[in-house]
């Protein structure tokens, strides 16, 4: 961490604070918003303070540590795509062929034993202090709590290290953890992910889980951590092939883990698979709450440190943040593995407003008829992939993936019905919008043909289309359309609902001589102006099989939040927003500079 602290210094890409900041609340919101700069850098505050519990901290607190894409690169220590094309290289090894070609194999063969973890006997940095039993404290840690209706303080860097009953297998894990008191963690691990399956192996046993959590040392520990590695392969060994030098692992204390012998704080304990307790609510990523359920608690039975640990933190909510370049490095990264399952694949990207899984673009090198749809189901059948909600295909004749404008004018000139693919499927714990935790609709949308021959739209300006759909129904109270040059004009309309969506859309029927795709989104907490977080609103507020509207020259989406008039029976949770009293005194101490309009732009 420290070496961080000074890589990032040197590099300018670091903002100490050195005047005095809560963890309740005040640290989160300065992260929060110094992240979605243009220029963000990360943040050292080195006096964290808790009015909560009367603490002045002596542990400094890093926020943002993967602040941009210059210092993903600093800590990757090279280009994530530097490391897929080692990943392809060895994915497409071949025997030799000559004495030469010989050597030059045994040389990289010889370089991959420093990918293997490499434990060692002596005591690490990491177990420098160390606490047992009732001295066991986690309030002594700056442990920040996000957000208002959050359940509590939440670790949300933590490095979850696990092992099969067997002890063959070994998992590192980014789960978030609720401190529950000082000696007792809430562990959500979702129940597709190895640490759950591990859970599993230890409760049909009959016997305690041993789990550690590490925080800090080398950034690059707690990437892995969120990595969809294949089943069963321990996350460390993408440390040694990214650093080329073998993670040094120290046993811990209390029981039989092995952690990072750099990290700067470990706790460690037991999982006794017969407790749990209600975890949550918690602010996450997607940028709404996810609601309260039950999980497994972790009770802690020792916890060691450095001398001087750095605490490190991170915050979710809505786009963009810091999970942006994490996720950019690791769909450069794992670009190789989804290559192995989808061949003519070429690339692909999970912009951070579709919230990683829940919209995918793809380019691909179409061969036959249907390729595009085939590649679908070979997506969501893939390990992490399988959670991607809306998946949007195009041919290797498109935009860069990274063009925006020019992609989805691409796309909208090549959307049919006819090639529109609804299924349905497991979905992340996190999705809140099927009718079924953890499964529902998925939406796949082949634009890999030609452009389609569709009868031209009469366009017209938004204020009369707007007095014609007004005229239909008074529900509707803005307009704005989207895209009118290209094949799917895009009609946005917000709604105050008072019937279901399904039933609005088919008696604004008439107005499909004027547009192509209608989206529906609630009066309230939407901006029919911004289109980054419209598309954040609709990759969140669908599942395709209840809320795609389909005919031959009009189609619809309702990304409303659903409620009784929907027969959603589920819970639907808030929208994760900042405390504006807090803004307010962050503002006046000078810790934050923000206007109006950056509040506006990213629905603060």
């Amino acid at each position: 961490m420290q070496r961080t602290v000074d890589l990032l210094k040197k590099h300018d890409l670091l903002r100490v604070i050195d005047e005095e900041v809560d963890i309740d609340l005040e640290m989160a919101h300065i992260a929060y918003i110094e992240v979605k700069k243009e220029d963000s850098k990360a943040l050292l505050f080195t006096k964290p303070i808790s009015k909560r519990l009367g603490i002045r901290y002596n542990t400094p607190v890093l926020m943002n540590t993967f602040c941009s894409y210059e210092a993903t690169k600093l800590i990757f220590t090279k280009e994530p795509d530097e490391v897929a094309a080692l990943i392809e290289e060895l994915l497409h090894m071949k025997p030799p062929k000559g004495f030469a070609k010989k050597i030059e194999m045994f040389s990289k063969l010889f370089e991959l034993r420093k990918v293997f973890p490499k434990r060692v006997e002596f005591r690490g940095a990491c177990q420098e202090k160390e606490q047992k039993g009732d001295n066991v404290d986690l309030y002594q840690f700056p442990i920040l709590k996000t957000w208002d209706e959050d359940g509590g303080p939440f670790i949300t860097m933590g490095q979850v290290y696990t092992v099969s009953l067997d002890g063959e297998k070994q998992n590192l894990g980014m789960y978030r953890l609720q401190v529950y008191d000082k000696n007792r963690l809430g562990m959500h691990w979702q129940i597709h992910k190895d640490g759950a399956h591990f859970f599993h192996e230890y409760k049909k046993a009959g016997k305690k889980m041993p789990v550690s959590v590490a925080i800090g040392g080398d950034p690059l520990y707690i990437w892995c951590g969120q990595a969809p590695m294949p089943n069963g392969m321990f996350e460390l060994l993408l440390y040694g092939l990214i650093k080329s030098e073998n993670p040094k692992l120290v046993k811990c204390i209390t029981n039989d883990i092995y952690v990072p012998a750099d990290t700067d704080i470990v706790i460690e304990g037991f999982v006794d698979p017969e407790k749990s307790q209600i975890e949550g609510p918690f602010g996450d990523h997607t940028g709404y709450y996810t609601l309260k359920e039950p999980y497994p608690v972790m009770d802690v039975t020792c916890i060691t440190s450095k001398e001087k640990p750095i605490y490190q933190a991170t915050v979710v909510g809505k786009p963009p943040l810091e999970d942006k370049y994490m996720g950019w490095a690791t769909e450069r990264v794992f670009l190789p593995l989804l290559k192995t399952t989808a061949p003519e694949l070429i690339d692909y990207r999970m912009p951070e407003n579709g919230v990683f899984h829940n919209l995918i673009l793809a380019k691909m090198k179409t061969m036959y008829p249907g390729h595009a749809k085939q590649f679908m189901h070979a997506f969501w059948g893939v390990g992490q992939m399988s959670f991607v909600k809306h998946a949007i295909f195009v041919n290797e004749d498109a935009p860069d993936l990274n063009d925006y404008e020019k992609l989805s004018d691409y796309i909208l000139d090549r959307v049919s019905v006819e090639n529109i693919l609804i299924s349905e499927g497991v979905c992340d714990a996190l999705d809140h919008s099927s009718d079924m935790c953890c499964y529902g609709g998925k939406l796949g949308v082949d634009c890999t043909e030609k452009v389609v021959s569709t009868p031209k739209k009469d366009i017209i300006d938004d204020e009369i289309l707007f007095k014609k759909v007004s005229d239909i129904s008074s529900d509707i109270t803005a307009l704005k359309q989207y895209k009118t040059h290209t094949n799917t004009p895009i009609t946005v309309l917000k709604v105050k609902k008072r019937k279901s969506i399904k039933e609005l859309f088919e008696e604004l029927s008439p107005i499909k001589e004027h547009t192509r795709l209608v989206v529906f989104v609630d009066d309230e907490k939407n901006d029919e102006n911004n289109p980054y977080m419209l598309i954040w609103r609709v990759a969140n507020n669908i599942d395709a099989k209840r809320d795609i509207f389909l005919s031959d020259e009009f189609m619809g989406i309702d990304a409303t939040n659903k409620n009784e008039i929907d027969g959603f029976k589920r819970e639907w949770p808030g929208d994760v927003e900042c405390n504006k009293e807090i803004l307010k005194e962050l503002q006046e101490k000078n810790l934050i500079q923000i206007d109006r309009e950056f509040m506006d732009r990213f629905y603060l």
